[in-house]
């Protein structure tokens, strides 16, 4: 039996992180397969495409060698994990995907949807069962961010930037309804958590 692709995204502190990892933890409590994976990353070459695009050296980046990485490194990560998990039966949860490249290169980096969906043809033959979008308002994240050790090189954008980045996944909720849920990620994280639980269980009809 094929297996199910589902996805989470969201901005910049939005908690994906730690709701992924409740949910795995649900999953594993009743024995369902799954793997979790991220993008860009999940396996060896993504993860370094992924130190790549993540340097805060790399300032100097442009937007359309940034959009062309991730889509490099989504290639590869659908080939050589997420493809081969469905087709064996697993639940496969990853932290982004091509919503992601929408939101950030597409709307916030302003290339636009349309040449970021050109660049990722391979991925919309592979479009998630499932996004979980959690829906964080920028400044909110933003005082998330302040308060968080490590930062990338996007952790470096400004105020405007994450702004645009929201307005981009409404933008793709608004392209994707029927796949996109959204979550309201201004809640307590437990609360959350319960939530998306509760929604990938149905789904999966658990």
């Amino acid at each position: 039996m094929k297996g199910l692709f589902i996805t989470f995204e969201g901005g910049e502190c939005s908690g994906k992180t730690t709701i992924i990892k409740e949910l795995c933890a649900a999953l594993e409590e009743r024995g369902i397969s799954y793997i979790s994976t991220r993008e860009p990353g999940g396996i060896d070459i993504a993860e370094q495409i992924r130190s790549i695009i993540l340097d805060v050296k790399n300032t100097a980046m442009t937007e359309e060698t940034e959009a062309l990485l991730y889509a490099a490194s989504r290639m590869q990560h659908l080939k050589e994990r997420v493809i081969p998990a469905v087709e064996r039966g697993d639940i496969v949860i990853c932290d982004r995907f091509l919503d992601s490249s929408l939101a950030y290169q597409g709307y916030a980096r302003r290339l636009g949807m349309e040449s970021i969906l050109k660049i990722n043809h391979f991925a919309l033959e592979h479009l998630p069962d499932l996004t979980l979008f959690i829906d964080v308002k920028p400044e909110v994240a933003l005082t998330r961010l302040a308060n968080r050790n490590k930062s990338d090189r996007l952790d470096l954008e400004d105020i405007e930037f994450h702004q645009r980045v929201y307005d981009g996944y409404n933008a793709v909720c608004e392209m994707y309804p029927e796949r996109i849920k959204r979550i309201d990620g201004n809640r307590s994280l437990e609360i959350i958590c319960e939530e998306c639980i509760r929604l990938v269980l149905d789904f999966i009809g658990r």
